[in-house]
């Protein structure tokens, strides 16, 4: 362990579970925090996490080999300015946010590069809080590096080893690069089914015809329309520029579909919906299509041989034979790190209990 004591600017659900495994692997560690609410800090406090029992005033961070920015991008931001000046010499500041661009351009404004490595653990859910905080909430689970140009190599293995002692598999990006792919595979698809269900609430009669028989595939990609409306609000601002490209570059794929089904064009339409399958069954963990119904489970797994393979064996001692079975490494809105696919409802159903029975924690999707 290369780090003494390590500060945290927001204690919730990424924030939190980042310093409850810090804490486990280094019992002695030092870890302070603040919070926008007093009661976190003491909740923190009372559980042992950390070693201040009162808000901390940002003087109190000098002394800090890390400090986790883990609030929303632009109180990032805030804290930023003010930590410039008050930190010593060899800090690492680094940050949670899911968008890189506005904090990686405020860093080069304060001339702070050289004390700052941006990143973004690709886990969560609509859950939040430190209440909800696991240790191994990270697991198994993405976590995007960007370092800024100034970032000394040194510095940025010892940010990726700790970032490894998390559980977490880091990934080094350009913070502009980082920004673009999030936006195609995260914040699109968000728009999108936001989108599509208002459609549906727009274009639905008054007997709610739509609404009634929704199911399968509506359900399948509309999903993560129940994703909490005010943090989209702000990642789709944040990262606006990026994000406008990939919809006007969607409008287009949209608009060359429209024009092939208005032309009846059989072949070109094939061999766009036979591209897309292709590519999306060469993802990992693929699903086989939005319109089947998948049985499906998330289960929180502790990093330790054989557990895999104990749950397996647990499901095949009571005949329930697995469809699909994977670790899911990028949890941003997910739960659960062990990904199951059962072949039907009742083997879901059995699964469900037997795993219960057996002090599993699960979640269903």
């Amino acid at each position: 362990m290369t780090f003494k004591k390590i500060g945290f600017i927001g204690l919730g659900l990424i924030g939190g579970s980042i310093a409850k495994r810090l804490k486990s692997l280094h019992p002695d560690l030092t870890i302070i925090a603040t919070a926008g609410h007093a009661d976190t800090v003491q909740s923190a406090y009372a559980q042992g996490l950390i070693a201040n029992h009162s808000l901390c005033s940002i003087e109190e961070f000098y002394d800090c080999d890390y400090i986790f920015l883990c609030t929303p991008v632009q109180k990032n931001i805030e804290y930023l300015k003010m930590l410039k000046g008050n930190i010593k010499d060899g800090c690492i500041i680094t940050d949670v946010g899911s968008v890189k661009s506005d904090i990686h351009r405020e860093v080069t404004a304060l001339d702070m590069e050289h004390q700052f490595i941006g990143g973004h653990p690709m886990a969560g859910s609509e859950k939040t809080g430190l209440a909800n905080a696991s240790e191994n909430l990270l697991q198994n689970a993405y976590y995007i590096i960007t370092p800024t140009a100034c970032s000394d190599d040194r510095s940025i293995l010892a940010f990726r080893d700790l970032v490894v002692s998390l559980g977490a598999i880091p990934m080094i990006l350009d913070y502009e690069a980082h920004d673009y792919a999030t936006a195609a595979i995260s914040h699109l698809p968000h728009v999108i089914a936001y989108s599509l269900v208002n459609l549906v609430r727009e274009s639905d009669d008054e007997n709610e015809t739509m609404k009634n028989i929704a199911a399968g595939g509506f359900k399948d990609i509309t999903r993560i329309a129940s994703s909490s409306p005010v943090m989209w609000e702000n990642i789709c601002l944040s990262n606006r520029r990026q994000l406008l490209k990939l919809l006007d570059a969607y409008i287009e794929t949209l608009q060359h579909i429209r024009e092939d089904i208005s032309a009846s064009n059989s072949d070109a339409l094939l061999d766009a919906f036979r591209q897309a399958k292709d590519y999306r069954d060469s993802l990992p963990i693929a699903n086989e299509g939005a319109l089947k119904k998948i049985y499906e489970l998330y289960i929180d797994l502790a990093d330790e041989a054989g557990e895999i393979a104990s749950i397996a064996t647990l499901l095949a001692e009571y005949g329930l034979s697995i469809r699909n079975i994977g670790i899911i490494h990028n949890r941003e809105f997910e739960e659960g790190v062990l990904r199951l696919e059962l072949y039907d409802e009742p083997s879901f159903s059995s699964a469900v209990s037997l795993l219960q029975e057996h002090h599993y924690t699960i979640y269903e999707r």
